[in-house]
């Protein structure tokens, strides 16, 4: 197929509307997640711990949604958001820190789908462990570059398949929730209550805020695939339709699931989770039928991922924020070096969840550390809009109160987030920080600029540093994997 470097956007044909923008984003969220639920907040928190949390991380997404909704509207020509608002609103190194974090952190996340893939079918073939033996790992290589060759066929193919798993992947998900329902007992509901031995109220809440963030993540992707959007109004539209669709979701799975089974059991159910949950409830149907819903509905989130972290690189380098070699593209429309390095950054974890204890709770608790900062950036940008009056010129009262709460408590909620990461994730991330920068000098020195200007220096070393503090937090062995 021809390519093109000349960074020119789409052709109308690949423009797309509210809904196949809203199933990005609920294929993007509704994924690996929500089929870990059950096990993940069991090992966490009880009932009451469970509330507060979703209550928290409902409230706290919900206006980041709000957030990536308004800022779509007042920077109608900022394309790939989460990216776009830290250059904007921080300077170009900073950007380039989001945009790196951003993509890193979905090249992550994918590795969870392929994991808890193996892990489901190594109910039935041993020799798949966890998902972390070294057949799972050959075998979901292969399944890396396989969908790497599907999506370089065309945007338009990719997001046609993503609307009819979108549907597909529901179903079972709905199902398990109806048969939850029906078989709900309340005594064993009110001995989950307490959760006592979890701790305090507000340490069972924070010890599942990354959990939470996990599964949120995707509430973003109308933003990050903002440039494909026949209208810019569509974006936030799909952003907050996506977002209050998988909150009812995911907040119903973890909830019926500690009316079925006592938490200690849950806690120590394998993943998926969800398949323990119905087996316990209706027999070993329940298994096969939630395994296979997960299948389709990871193969499905895996390729909304797939498209979006090749098309936060792809952008950066079309605003020379990359190097050039990322801005190209094929015929369709397929950013086709960006996705070959991302599927590479994908392979290469891969590889690492051969060394750690529990892959995918290591996979999916990197991802959510990587994410929390772009996240953060972007919130800030809100707030630094609403507070300097940029695009707010005759706005209306009511509008500048509004904005400046939603700003506010996005910004609060995502620093809570970088805090409850911890500081082992932080490091860890900071480990691909650090070397991802040498994409930013070979932007520079492809525009014969200085690589970096004071204040990015002191940045850089700072960020170095802290990788230098996880590397030897890793081989001293106070982080592990």
């Amino acid at each position: 197929m021809a390519e093109r470097t000349d960074g020119a956007g789409p052709s109308t044909g690949t423009r797309v509307g509210v809904l196949t923008l809203t199933a990005m984003v609920v294929g993007s969220m509704v994924g690996a997640g929500v089929f870990s639920l059950p096990r993940r907040f069991a090992q966490e928190t009880g009932v009451a711990g469970a509330i507060v949390a979703w209550a928290v991380a409902g409230a706290g997404m919900l206006t980041l949604a709000l957030v990536f909704q308004r800022l779509a509207v007042r920077k109608p020509e900022l394309d790939a958001g989460v990216y776009a608002y830290a250059k904007a609103g921080f300077g170009d190194y900073t950007g380039f820190f989001s945009a790196a974090g951003y993509w890193a952190s979905a090249c992550v996340g994918n590795v969870t789908y392929w994991v808890l893939i193996m892990s489901t079918l190594g109910a039935w073939f041993p020799q798949l462990g966890a998902g972390d033996t070294l057949l799972a790992v050959a075998l979901s290589s292969a399944g890396l570059w396989l969908f790497f060759l599907l999506v370089r066929r065309g945007i338009q193919e990719a997001t046609a398949i993503n609307r009819v798993v979108t549907v597909a992947k529901l179903v079972p998900i709905v199902v398990f929730v109806l048969i939850a329902v029906f078989v709900f007992d309340p005594a064993v509901f009110a001995g989950n209550w307490a959760g006592e031995s979890y701790g305090s109220l507000f340490d069972q809440v924070r010890d599942t805020m990354l959990v939470t963030v996990f599964v949120f993540l995707g509430v973003e992707g109308a933003s990050v695939y903002s440039r494909h959007a026949r209208r810019r109004e569509d974006v936030g539209r799909a952003t907050l339709l996506g977002f209050g669709s998988v909150l009812a979701v995911f907040a119903s799975v973890t909830m019926v699931s500690y009316g079925i089974m006592p938490v200690e059991e849950i806690a120590e159910l394998r993943q998926p989770s969800m398949a323990g949950v119905l087996e316990a409830a209706v027999g070993d149907g329940g298994t096969a039928f939630v395994s296979v819903g997960l299948i389709i509905s990871v193969l499905g989130a895996y390729l909304a991922w797939t498209l979006m972290a090749a098309e936060v690189l792809y952008v950066a380098a079309k605003d020379r924020d990359m190097p050039r070699f990322l801005a190209r593209a094929t015929d369709r429309d397929v950013p086709v070096n960006a996705l070959f390095l991302s599927t590479l950054l994908s392979q290469v974890v891969l590889v690492v969840t051969l060394f750690s204890a529990d892959a995918f709770d290591f996979a999916l608790d990197l991802t959510a550390a990587m994410s929390v900062i772009p996240f953060l950036f972007a919130a800030a940008y809100a707030l630094k809009l609403r507070a300097t009056r940029e695009t707010y010129d005759g706005a209306p009262r009511a509008t500048l109160r509004a904005d400046l709460v939603v700003a506010v408590l996005a910004t609060v909620y995502t620093t809570f987030l970088v805090f409850a990461a911890g500081l082992s994730f932080l490091l860890i991330s900071l480990i691909f920080y650090a070397p991802a920068t040498l994409l930013f000098a070979m932007t520079r020195r492809e525009q014969g600029r200085r690589v970096f200007a004071p204040a990015e220096l002191v940045v850089f070393l700072a960020v170095t540093a802290g990788a230098v503090a996880g590397v030897v937090g890793l081989v001293s062995g106070w982080i592990s994997l």
